[in-house]
């Protein structure tokens, strides 16, 4: 039960980092164009995040038991995973890196599963066929999804913006202005939204694994009775669990995170409101698909790149590509290096038992 509060403790842990370490995604161009102060954009942000969080189940099931095999799962090896994701997100954060949460976690689930089945590889679920026919596993939910949602984010990005050029060229930038002011206000909601319906329920995912996990290898057998609603006998997401993630989720994005803001809404491409909100809706409306499939995308890859593909617009070169360069790096070392550190807290887990 002890170990059980722990990994319960970690994964708010890793939900408030992960509030205020994309909050840049929901708000960096609403903040960046000047259409919000900080403050009320990260307010605005917070109310759509924890609408969306609450929004379904999909993407948690995802987590929960369609990457790997449930049966090898302990609680050191949640636990394992959301060390690994918490100081993947903290180190980022702190180098202003916008990195991927989602695929922290997924590389520390990953790297302490197969340290808890001894190396054995097909304790990920690479590809399976449900009875329904519908394809899961990290293939079609995570590898693909990570390699497709960047370049969708990027041509949607790009068209959308010349469409919009296309539009409104017989009006004035003034004009143009004032419109989009306004509009970003409903696409920088819409980005909350998503991402709140995407990233919150990775973390719902993990803790209903934990118990799942408590309940069938006999760790709540001695509860009290009060705390009988821990057991689940069949894997599904509590109610209270949804609640818990969600408001937590919101009070870290109402924390900020302005070092991520800065890359975001300022080092890469500088953005009128009508970029900004051709990029939000962008990201908004791939990352809202992506939740309704149960894919766990990364919110950060989506916007990044669609930001990028606004940016091309103006001119290839108005792309501050080396800074880009930095970010894509981050983006291919952390499924690695999440699950390496996954791998070792596990070790290092069971040698401290």
């Amino acid at each position: 039960m002890t170990l059980f509060l722990l990994v319960l403790l970690a994964a708010l842990v890793f939900e408030y980092i992960n509030g205020f370490h994309d909050t840049a995604n929901a708000i960096a161009t609403v903040v960046s164009t000047k259409v919000l102060p900080p403050r009320w954009a990260v307010v605005w942000a917070a109310v759509f995040n924890l609408v969306g969080a609450l929004m379904g189940t999909a993407v948690a099931t995802t987590i929960g038991k369609g990457l790997v095999d449930t049966q090898y799962v302990t609680m050191g090896t949640v636990m394992g995973a959301l060390l690994a994701a918490i100081i993947w997100g903290l180190f980022t954060w702190w180098l202003g890196l916008p990195s991927s949460s989602s695929h922290a976690l997924v590389g520390g689930l990953c790297g302490a599963a197969l340290a808890t089945a001894s190396g054995d590889w097909k304790v990920l679920h690479w590809s399976i066929v449900d009875s329904k026919g519908v394809a899961t596993g990290l293939w079609p939910k995570i590898v693909l999804p990570m390699i497709a949602s960047p370049l969708l984010g990027f041509a949607g990005g790009l068209v959308l913006m010349y469409l919009l050029m296309a539009a409104l060229r017989r009006l004035t930038p003034r004009t143009v202005g004032r419109i989009f002011g306004k509009a970003q206000l409903v696409s920088a909601g819409f980005m909350g939204f998503s991402h709140g319906s995407n990233d919150a329920q990775k973390t719902m995912g993990i803790i209903a694994l934990a118990l799942f996990t408590g309940t069938t290898q006999g760790a709540f057998n001695d509860l009290p009775a009060w705390a009988g609603f821990l057991r689940t006998p069949q894997f599904h997401i509590p109610y209270w669990v949804m609640l818990t993630c969600a408001l937590t989720m919101a009070a870290g994005t109402a924390a900020g995170g302005w070092r991520i803001i800065r890359t975001m809404g300022h080092k890469m491409v500088k953005m009128q409101p009508v970029h900004g909100f051709a990029a939000e809706t962008t990201a908004a409306a791939i990352i809202h698909g992506a939740s309704t499939l149960g894919v766990p995308v990364s919110t950060t890859h989506v916007i990044a790149t669609s930001i990028m593909g606004v940016g091309a617009t103006k001119r290839f070169s108005a792309v501050k590509w080396g800074l880009v360069g930095r970010i894509v790096w981050a983006w291919v070392l952390t499924l690695p290096v999440t699950g390496l550190l996954g791998y070792l807290f596990v070790h290092a887990i069971n040698m401290a038992k």
